[in-house]
């Protein structure tokens, strides 16, 4: 029996940008790709167009880009973030208390307050916030509001009531009991007191954080912490076809990845678009709140190191538990002696889990000079967020003092070893704007070029390289290089219209880049009015 002809689909009369294997620009002017929405050819100018086509559509000269690929984001989070009280955008403690008695007027039917993204180094406080203070503006409901890194919860006297905890309450170990604040471990006590949301409002947040994604050009993302009941939620959208964008699962223990995956990594589903295919683990907490596990104490607080949320024993066992069923292991580590201690245990294991594991460390803010070779060695990926370095900056100088920020935030220094980098921005945590996440990469500034001459400027990278790190980098880091990452024959069109070409721009006018259209699987998802 004859075969019919695979039907094609144009874009055409585009300006088009993308990168090869090796990280080279390459222009094109038309995408060819199948009516399933997968690339069969990128044309130039003078290439001849085929005759016969299944439908065609003339950008008429506008910029095309891959989609950006975030490698390290939690959606959910993100969803919920937007749905509640949302405190990102205060400067000070009084900003903020003023902010949370509005929010409780005008929500007299929420049992509980829910919400985050305070920062009280970004007020200027000099110390945490207090149960009383939110006591004084918040009445008798409990209160629970994140802070901005997702490793400290600040509450009231009502919540800590409600989850049981008193003067006399001890802290589990690898978390903190201060005066109203909760970090790490101890944040859990607080969460398996709030109430949980129902099935329709865990899946109304995944479709508020999707259109958020979609709308910044971001076609696929690295889930970070992947609970069962986010599968869940991710498994029933897309059940009713309304998974636009794709996830790159990791879940936030082995318990969950074999309930959810079974005793191996999940296969690609609904066309791509969802694969749990890793483990989440954290080695310490965040440099804000002061759990980020350092070699040497804290500039501003000499009696604190971070805590080490695993010992080097529990770290290799769960990093082995978790890849003798073949899952990628992910290891949060910010500060330097968490990411020595990841390090050692990478290298301990990969000598029983050989091949190509990928074994990445997420952050990897704080680095021992000494321990910058290591990460070139045994098949290791930097997934960092270049954003966090303008956003953590003065207060990494604080936590750290001026000696000791050689190894800090270094991608320059992760290439000059050989390593690969996946970028991302840690979402709702910071900015996840990917085109400001690129201009911090190749400048360490912000759109306005502040600060001047850029933050540690010796760890600037290209801007091909950042771009790279977006893309490209993000979809290795997940084993996804032969699907998504760049715009090539045999990998799907997920692309992004832009409103200016990004390698011509100056850092201000990247910084403030439109997306007009996103686009995954050859089918629009995305379209600003």
């Amino acid at each position: 029996m004859a075969v019919p002809a695979q039907a094609d689909a144009l874009i055409d009369n585009v300006n088009g940008i993308t990168l090869d294997e090796d990280g080279d620009v390459i222009h094109f002017t038309g995408l060819l790709m199948t009516t399933d929405g997968r690339i069969t050819k990128l044309l130039g100018r003078k290439d001849k167009r085929p005759e016969k086509l299944d439908w065609r559509t003339d950008m008429h000269g506008k910029v095309m880009l891959p989609g950006f690929v975030d490698a390290h984001g939690h959606i959910m989070d993100l969803g919920f973030r937007s749905m509640e009280l949302d405190l990102s955008d205060t400067h000070s403690l009084a900003e903020a208390q003023a902010k949370i008695a509005a929010y409780a007027e005008a929500n007299p039917e929420r049992t509980w307050i829910l919400g985050g993204g305070w920062d009280q180094e970004k007020w200027g406080l000099g110390r945490f916030p207090t149960a009383a203070e939110l006591d004084a503006v918040a009445g008798d409901r409990p209160v629970a509001l994140t802070r901005i890194d997702s490793h400290a919860v600040w509450v009231n006297s009502a919540a800590l009531k409600a989850a049981g905890i008193t003067p006399a309450t001890k802290a589990p170990p690898g978390g903190r009991i201060e005066n109203g604040i909760l970090t790490d471990a101890a944040r859990l006590m607080i969460m398996q007191a709030v109430p949980q949301p129902l099935a329709r409002e865990r899946d109304l947040a995944f479709i508020q954080a999707q259109q958020m994604l979609l709308s910044k050009g971001i076609t696929a993302t690295a889930d970070m912490r992947t609970t069962l009941d986010d599968w869940l939620v991710y498994r029933r959208v897309a059940d009713k076809n309304l998974l636009r964008i794709r996830i790159l699962s990791y879940a936030d223990s082995i318990q969950t990845a074999n309930r959810a995956a079974g005793g191996s990594p999940s296969p690609w589903l609904y066309d791509d678009k969802l694969k749990m295919g890793g483990v989440k683990l954290f080695a310490d907490g965040a440099l804000g709140s002061r759990g980020a596990c350092l070699k040497a104490p804290y500039a501003d607080a000499p009696k604190q190191s971070g805590q080490c949320l695993l010992t080097d024993a529990q770290l290799k066992n769960l990093m082995s538990r978790a890849a003798m069923d073949g899952f990628q292991v992910a290891v949060h580590a910010i500060g330097d002696k968490a990411n020595a201690e990841a390090l050692d245990a990478i290298e301990a294991v990969s000598d029983t889990y050989k091949g190509d594991r990928r074994w990445r460390i997420e952050h990897a803010q704080i680095v021992d000079p000494a321990d910058l070779p290591r990460f070139g060695k045994g098949s290791i990926i930097a997934s960092m967020q270049p954003i966090h370095a303008l956003s953590d900056r003065t207060m990494a100088e604080a936590r750290l003092g001026p000696g000791r920020l050689a190894g800090a935030y270094a991608w320059h220094s992760m290439l000059e070893n050989k390593v690969p980098l996946a970028f991302g921005s840690d979402y709702p945590n910071d900015d996840f704007n990917p085109f400001h996440g690129w201009v911090a990469g190749f400048t360490r500034a912000d759109g306005a070029g502040q600060p001047f001459g850029g933050w540690q400027p010796q760890e600037r990278i290209t801007r091909e390289e950042a771009w790279r790190a977006y893309t490209m980098g993000g979809a290795y880091a997940a084993f996804a290089e032969d699907r998504i990452g760049r715009l090539a024959p045999g990998l799907w069109a997920d692309f992004i219209i832009v409103d200016a070409d990004p390698l011509l721009a100056t850092a201000s006018d990247l910084w403030n880049m439109q997306v007009e259209q996103t686009w995954v699987g050859g089918k629009m998802m995305w379209k600003r009015q």
